[in-house]
């Protein structure tokens, strides 16, 4: 269950109540009883940890990869096969006649 902060305009108490998000909101101040106490807006109280998620898992700038394939590789269209190229044949510096 979430929990929200309530503050009352009137008098300034301020209070965190415990509430389901289904629940009412309150809107009577429990110290003046007027109707004015509101709900406030407050940062989010958790921090997301573990591995998949991003401030843990991409901070280098690029997602790693995942593994998973789609289905077989299709051949690129452009590769050509590599061939080792011939020796040639070494030169004994002097002049063939």
């Amino acid at each position: 269950m979430p929990i929200y902060a309530y503050r009352c305009e009137e008098c300034g108490f301020a209070k965190d109540v415990l509430q389901k998000i289904s629940d009412p909101q309150l809107t009577v101040c429990p110290t003046c009883g007027k109707s004015s106490f509101k709900k406030q807006l407050t940062a989010a109280g958790f921090q997301l940890k573990g591995t998949g998620w991003y401030a843990t898992d991409f901070r280098g700038g690029t997602p790693p990869a995942t593994g998973v394939s789609s289905g077989p590789a299709a051949p690129k269209a452009d590769a050509a096969p590599t061939a080792t190229p011939a020796a040639a044949p070494a030169t004994t510096g002097g002049k063939a006649d």
